[in-house]
């Protein structure tokens, strides 16, 4: 688990999230990923991702629809040798993307933020130190989270060519979609708010 350490935490130059937008590549930060019914990466099929960085060289996002089937952040927690949680401990945890599978994320609600934590969207920040779990586990965290392990991500020029290979769809995140919508249902919640009959959509398939 390796990214909630006390000195593991989220840069800016870790995910160029302030990134220069020069080469005109149109950003998908802040907008969710709704997987194409004809993608073959079984990893990905029927997943949503919030995209937390998209430029030039890279892209990353978290899945937001996928938890651990067997692990809660109490459990969570002990393997960090956090201490026994006071609140949160029956969360799930969220598969976040099969990429750095032992780094943690944090993807939060904005009312609570630290020196670290990064503006995904004007409504959800993303934090990966240690000292936030803390913070939830205190019951003085941010009222919406999602508690990843892994992420998606993309090499330059990538997630490009399967936006235009129609492998993903995107909308733009809202809180409400991200943190309030019952994971299981929010693929088919995507393509409803997209207009769109999932069984009638033409795409390619693909991998991430």
């Amino acid at each position: 688990m390796g990214q909630f350490k006390k000195t593991s935490t989220i840069s800016k130059s870790d995910f160029a999230i302030e990134c220069d937008m020069g080469d005109n590549i149109k950003s998908l930060k802040g907008q969710l990923l709704i997987a194409s019914p004809h993608m073959d990466d079984t990893r990905f099929q029927r997943s949503v991702i919030m995209m937390c960085q998209h430029d030039a060289q890279s892209a990353m996002g978290l899945v937001i629809n996928k938890q651990a089937s067997r692990l809660k952040l109490g459990d969570l927690y002990e393997k960090l040798n956090i201490g026994a949680p006071r609140f949160a401990a029956q969360d799930p945890v969220h598969i976040g993307g099969p990429v750095d599978s032992n780094r943690g994320f944090v993807l939060h609600s904005q009312d609570h933020m630290l020196p670290d934590s990064m503006a995904v969207t004007h409504e959800i920040g993303l934090t990966a130190s240690i000292d936030m779990l803390r913070d939830i586990t205190e019951g003085v965290g941010p009222m919406h989270t999602i508690v990843s392990l892994g992420c998606a991500g993309w090499s330059a020029g990538q997630l490009d060519r399967e936006i235009a290979e129609n492998v993903w769809l995107s909308l733009p995140a809202s809180a409400q979609l991200v943190f309030d919508h019952d994971h299981k249902t929010l693929w088919e919640h995507g393509f409803a708010t997209l207009g769109i009959d999932p069984g009638f959509f033409a795409g390619n398939a693909g991998t991430a």
